[in-house]
């Protein structure tokens, strides 16, 4: 039996499609549903079980799992209730933390590329004590992600308890099916989406950086069943342990994208420019790139989908269509 934390939501229950074509239906899910339709998500699924975040750890109480792959968070950018986010980011983690140490589970768990900040120090995931403490997060959600990260190396560092394999996974820019429920923190694809396809133009932030051109601030963009494929191959690597930058380690521009996305529609870009509001400049990231040595050399030589290979998946299979849905 797998536990998914936060399956109902965009990666989680993309994982969850994964493994139910894999051929498994031994999964719980740990998540709120809401009062919305992100139980969607969940729609075309095959579950044991959906145990609500509040009573998880008693759920735990007396189980084997095979493995707790712990994808639950609060992952808006713009939260602003501290306690909140470090509850259910950090303190939940630890506890899950604990219980897999101490009854042998393997352990995968999201971090992400917000634990970088503004990328001064670079994307490469030196998961020591010391290159973790170099790391300024930008905002409340990355900080509460580097702080178990710094945890997780500590424990490691000090000889401290841990379970048999355990793996944090930096996710950069992650597109695809079943992140609706997102709001504003969906990918940039899925919010312009519709304007695409009535006719309007898509806006792009102008550049406020005398050295990058209107919509060339880049992102590592990578397309969700390659971030998936990323934990389905650690699931089958039970040696494998560490922090990966999980990324194709290609930064590609939101005007590539836009582009790629009025492409798989068979119509000319329609793109425009915009001032970017002044409240969002001062920690507007101009570049982001996942360097992924580590993840090869741990063993992983799958390839990833190219952005416009991963951009027409999306919109031909998904977003273009009657069920957007996985």
């Amino acid at each position: 039996m797998l536990l998914v934390t936060g399956g109902a939501g965009f990666i989680g229950s993309n994982l969850i499609a994964q493994l139910n074509e894999g051929g498994r239906d031994d999964i719980v899910v740990s998540d709120w549903l809401g009062v919305g339709e992100k139980w969607r998500n969940l729609e075309k699924r095959r579950l044991g079980d959906v145990v609500p975040p509040s009573e998880l750890m008693a759920w735990l109480e007396g189980r084997k799992l095979e493995a707790v792959l712990h994808l639950g968070a609060i992952s808006d950018t713009t939260a602003s209730d501290g306690d909140l986010v470090i509850e259910t980011n950090f303190r939940l983690s630890l506890r899950l933390l604990d219980w897999c140490a101490s009854s042998r589970t393997p352990f995968i768990y999201a971090s992400s590329a917000a634990t970088y900040g503004d990328g001064s120090n670079g994307f490469d995931d030196n998961w020591c004590t010391e290159g973790l403490r170099r790391l300024r997060p930008m905002n409340l959600y990355g900080w509460s992600k580097h702080l178990f990260d710094q945890v997780i190396a500590g424990r490691y560092g000090n000889g401290g308890e841990l379970p048999p394999q355990w793996a944090g996974l930096k996710f950069f820019n992650v597109f695809g099916p079943n992140e609706y429920h997102k709001g504003e923190m969906m990918s940039l694809i899925a919010k312009r989406f519709d304007d695409a396809i009535a006719g309007k133009p898509v806006r792009l932030f102008k550049s406020h950086n005398a050295g990058v051109g209107d919509g060339e601030q880049k992102r590592d963009f990578i397309y969700v069943e390659d971030a998936v494929a990323v934990m389905c191959w650690l699931l089958h690597s039970p040696r494998v342990c560490g922090i990966f930058n999980v990324g194709t380690g290609r930064a590609r521009s939101f005007r590539d994208l836009i582009t790629a996305m009025f492409n798989a529609l068979g119509k000319s870009p329609n793109i425009e420019y915009i001032d970017m509001p002044t409240t969002v400049r001062k920690q507007y990231q101009y570049f982001t790139q996942a360097n992924v040595e580590n993840l090869r050399r741990a063993g992983y030589n799958a390839g990833f989908a190219s952005l416009e290979e991963g951009v027409t998946r999306y919109v031909t299979a998904f977003l273009n269509m009657p069920d957007r849905y996985r």
